[in-house]
C-alpha cells in the first residue's frame, strides 16, 4: 500500500473497552407488568436493562427544572439495583435527529449512568423528533432509521463522539427495523454500521429480532447481515416476538420470541467474543399471555444457549 492510500484509509478505533466490559448473561427489560416478576424470580436474571426516560417526565429544552422524576417505578429500581446490575437503554436521545440534538438528555442519561453504575448504555440508531416551534420537539411515533450515506456517518460520528465525552462508560447504538426501503443509499446497513464502530468506538446492541423482521419482509438473509458485521463490536443483543398486520412482520414485541430468532441468537452468541448481556424483551400487554412462568421459559431458553457457549 502507498503512503497516500494508507493516508486515506479511515482510522479504527480499537475495541479494547468492549472486551474489558463484564459479562453479565440474560435479563429482561423492564416494563411496568414486571413488578412481581422481579420480586418473586431474582434467580432468573443476571441483570436488568431499563429505559431510563420512562423514569422521568421531561418538560422541554431549556426548561430550569426540565426533568421530574416518577418516584414509584424509580423506587423499584432502586430496590432491584441492590440486587441485581443496571443497563440503560434510552430511547429519547434521537441520535439523528438532522435539526437538534439534544445535550441536555446526554447530560440527564449521565447522570442515571452515576447513580446505577452502568457498565454501557445504549440507544437507538435513528431518529424520533423533529424540532417544533416551542421547548417541545415533535415525536414521530416510532424510530425512524437513519440514511446510510457519508454525510449522516459524519454528523453522527460527531454526535457519538459527545456522548462518549460526556458518559464514561461504552455507548451502543442498536439497528433499527424498518418498513419501506430508502432509495440510492451509498451504503449497506452492515457497512454503515461497520463504519460508524470503527470511527468511533462505539458498540453494537444488536436487535436480532429487528434483523429477522427486516430479512422477513425485504427478501434477504437474516445470517448473512449478521456475519457481515463486525461482530467483536457487539456488546448486547435484543430478542424478541412479533406479528403479521396488513401482510406485514412487525416488530411488536408480542410475547414469546420468535422461533427463527433463536437459531440466529446461538450463531450470534459462538461468533461474538466481546458478548455481555442477552436482553428478552416484550410489551407489557403480552404479559396476561406470558405470565411469570412464560417469562422465565424465554429466560431458560437464552441461557441455554449462553451457557452453551460460555462454560
Amino acid at each position: 500500500m502507498t503512503i497516500a492510500a494508507a493516508a486515506a484509509e479511515p482510522r479504527v478505533v480499537p475495541a479494547d473497552r468492549l472486551a474489558a466490559l463484564p459479562r453479565y448473561g440474560v435479563g429482561v427489560l423492564y416494563n411496568a407488568a414486571l413488578p412481581s416478576f422481579l420480586r418473586e424470580s431474582w434467580d432468573a436474571l443476571d441483570y436488568l436493562a431499563v429505559i431510563p426516560d420512562r423514569f422521568w417526565t421531561d418538560e422541554g429544552e431549556g426548561r430550569p427544572e426540565r426533568y421530574t422524576p416518577v418516584e414509584a417505578p424509580i423506587d423499584i429500581l432502586d430496590r432491584v439495583a441492590g440486587h441485581l446490575p443496571i443497563v440503560g437503554h434510552s430511547v429519547g436521545l434521537s441520535i439523528g435527529s438532522a435539526e437538534l440534538f439534544d445535550t441536555e438528555h446526554v447530560r440527564q442519561i449521565a447522570r442515571w449512568q452515576q447513580r446505577y453504575d452502568m457498565a454501557w448504555h445504549s440507544d437507538h440508531l435513528s431518529f424520533l423528533r423533529v424540532k417544533g416551534q416551542d421547548a417541545h420537539s415533535q415525536l414521530a411515533g416510532l424510530p425512524i432509521p437513519v440514511p446510510y450515506d457519508h454525510d449522516v456517518l459524519d454528523l453522527l460520528a460527531e454526535r457519538v463522539e459527545h456522548v462518549q465525552r460526556e458518559i464514561p462508560v461504552p455507548f451502543l447504538l442498536e439497528n433499527n427495523v424498518y418498513y419501506v426501503e430508502t432509495p440510492d443509499q451509498e451504503m449497506t446497513e452492515p457497512e454503515f454500521l461497520n463504519r460508524l464502530m470503527h470511527r468511533t468506538g462505539c458498540g453494537l446492541l444488536l436487535d436480532i429480532h429487528n434483523v429477522h423482521c427486516n430479512a422477513t419482509n425485504h427478501g434477504f438473509s437474516a445470517a448473512e447481515f449478521i456475519h457481515a458485521i463486525d461482530l467483536t463490536r457487539v456488546v448486547e443483543v435484543h430478542i424478541a416476538g412479533g406479528s403479521e398486520m396488513a401482510g406485514m412482520y412487525t416488530d411488536s414485541h408480542a410475547g414469546a420470541v420468535a422461533g427463527p430468532v433463536w437459531d440466529l441468537l446461538d450463531d450470534v452468541v459462538a461468533h461474538a467474543p466481546n458478548l455481555c448481556a442477552i436482553t428478552f424483551e416484550f410489551d407489557e400487554s403480552y404479559f396476561p399471555t406470558l405470565q411469570s412462568e412464560g417469562v422465565r421459559a424465554e429466560l431458560k431458553h437464552a441461557r441455554a444457549i449462553w451457557d452453551r457457549h460460555h462454560a
